[in-house]
């Protein structure tokens, strides 16, 4: 059985792989920012909001199954509850992300979503990019992060040697209001203890609750 916290570990062990995993162009062009296709939804938070534009024309697959959770409510009352608070970022200059999600509780989690590589939809991890935690791909469900930094190495680099997972984690979206309470939830308290693995000491405490998740006007 995989464990709830498998999406969250898989993503650790490909943050803690930065420094050394090739940075291979992706195979699709940089997707421009453009309104056609994009959908706004608005993390209220008890920091503040945060505003997003989901991508459905270059990630149809993964803004779809964003939007069910968010059209079905089941968002509302989750936390944030990690924050990557990568060695080398400064107070002034933060680096890492922050992560949110359903962790499993079968009434609010749906049926995983088919993996879509930025390889293919262009959309990298760059500052603000909404991007979904998973364990292999395709087993992506609730949960998501929110970037504070650039990531490159959560991209897919099909062409890096080696063996392993070279499907980095599906992009569908940016942050385009509240990076500033982004950041805020980055920097917010953690547990010594909480977590596990190399997940101890990421464990936002308290968690910060998203209060509601809807779609808004642009």
């Amino acid at each position: 059985m995989i464990s709830r916290f498998a999406p969250l570990a898989a993503l650790c062990c490909a943050l803690a792989a930065l420094p050394v995993m090739a940075q291979t162009p992706p195979t699709a062009p940089v997707v421009a920012p453009d309104r056609a296709g994009l959908v706004r939804v608005t993390l209220t938070t008890t920091m503040g909001p945060i505003a997003l534009d989901l991508d459905a024309h270059h990630a149809p697959l993964t803004t779809a199954n964003f939007l069910r959770y968010v059209d079905q409510k089941r968002f509302d009352g989750i936390n944030f509850y990690r924050t990557m608070r990568l060695s080398w970022g400064t107070p002034e200059k933060p680096e890492g992300l922050i992560q949110a999600g359903t962790r499993g509780d079968p009434k609010r989690t749906l049926k995983p979503v088919a993996h879509e590589s930025t390889s293919v939809t262009g959309l990298l991890h760059k500052a603000g990019a909404i991007s979904m935690a998973r364990f292999a791909p395709g087993t992506a469900t609730g949960d998501f992060s929110i970037l504070v930094s650039d990531l490159t190495s959560l991209d897919a680099h099909p062409d890096a040697p080696g063996p392993g997972d070279n499907a980095g984690y599906a992009v569908f979206g940016y942050v385009v209001e509240g990076m500033n309470v982004v950041r805020q939830i980055h920097a917010a308290p953690v547990s010594p203890t909480a977590g596990e693995g190399a997940l101890k000491g990421q464990m936002l405490a308290p968690p910060i609750k998203i209060i509601s998740a809807r779609r808004t006007k642009p």
